[in-house]
This record gives structure tokens, sequence and C-alpha cells, in this order.
């Protein structure tokens, strides 16, 4: 396995943190509790801190971050993930889902259909708690078939994943974000 270097940075939600290794990203940590516990996340995925700074498509990831938690609609598809660490099903679910932009959402149930195993709406749930890259790999976007949040597995939970889809447009106020009509012929909702 390749070295896999990581560094903290400051966002408008708190520190978060990136590893990366010469594949490509690694892992994106969202703020802990603290920057310490932030920081042990990252090193508990077998991380080290960086000795000689992060390479052009981190900086890059850094900024697009940044934009995207000042509220700006960002695109992170073209971020080069590693892919070395998760299974082929979960790989597949993650590149599926990058496809879903700001502002939209999808069920676990359309993505487990796009993947092509439509009753595997369960297996896109755990594949989207074990999600290394959480808003590059929007997993926040992903709903119960009732319109529901269903869970997220970031710090700060589901009141997270509310503040995210409130901040894309997604949510009004205290209300579930809505999923499309009945005759829709997508389950994607875009604002």
């Amino acid at each position: 396995m390749p070295q896999i270097c990581y560094q903290l940075f400051e966002t408008e939600i708190g520190v978060c943190g990136v590893a990366w290794t010469r594949n490509g990203l690694h892992c994106v940590q969202l703020p802990e509790g603290s920057p310490g516990f932030t920081e042990r996340r990252l090193l508990k995925r077998g991380a080290l801190p960086s000795p000689w700074g992060p390479p052009d498509l981190v900086n890059a990831c850094f900024h697009k971050l940044g934009d995207y938690f000042q509220g700006h609609a960002t695109d992170f598809e073209e971020v080069p993930l590693d892919f070395s660490a998760v299974s082929r099903f979960d790989a597949h679910v993650y590149q599926l889902l990058r496809q879903t932009k700001f502002g939209q959402t999808i069920t676990y149930g359309t993505l487990a259909k796009q993947a092509g195993h439509a009753h595997a709406a369960r297996a896109v749930g755990l594949a989207m708690a074990r999600n290394p890259w959480p808003i590059v790999v929007p997993c926040h976007r992903v709903l119960a078939a009732s319109g529901k949040l269903g869970g997220f597995s970031a710090h700060g939970g589901v009141a997270l994943k509310r503040k995210l889809l409130r901040m894309e447009g997604a949510m009004q106020d205290d209300k579930e974000p809505a999923l499309p009509g009945l005759f829709d012929d997508t389950d994607r909702h875009q604002r």
C-alpha cells in the first residue's frame, strides 16, 4: 500500500483533514469535537503528517472544500480518488453518487438500482456509512425512500446532514427534502 499523508485545514465548519496517496485522495475527515480528534481519526486510517506539503490535486481539493463550506456550488467529480481500500461494490456506488450535484438528492433505493442491484438499498446504506470521502462523494445527499434524512456517520450526525442539505438548498427550514413526484422519470431532486 502506498504511503498515506495528511494535512489539516480550517473551514467554515471547523478543522477538516485530507489524506492522500500517489493514487489520489485517500480520505476526507470532517471536523470532530476538536482538531486533535480530527487528527487522531486520520492517524487511525494509517495516515502520517505530510513532511513536504500536499500535491496540487490536494491543494485544489482544499480550495474546493473551502468554497463548498462557504455555500458555493462546488463540483468534486474530477478529484481523483484512491479506491484501493474500498470494495468493488462500494467503489461503483461512490462513482455513481458523484454524479449527484449540489442541491440534488437521491434515494438509497435509486442508487442501488443504478448500481445494478435493485434490492440492495441496505448495502448502499452501509457503503454510505463507510464512505471515506464525505462531501467529495456526497453521501449526505442520499435519503431514505420516504424522503426522510436517514443516517449520517460523520461527527454531528443527522444535524450536520440537515445543515449541509439546507446550505445546498435541497432542504427548507425543518422540512425534509422534497422528492420528485410519482411520474417523474428519476429519483434525483434538483433545486
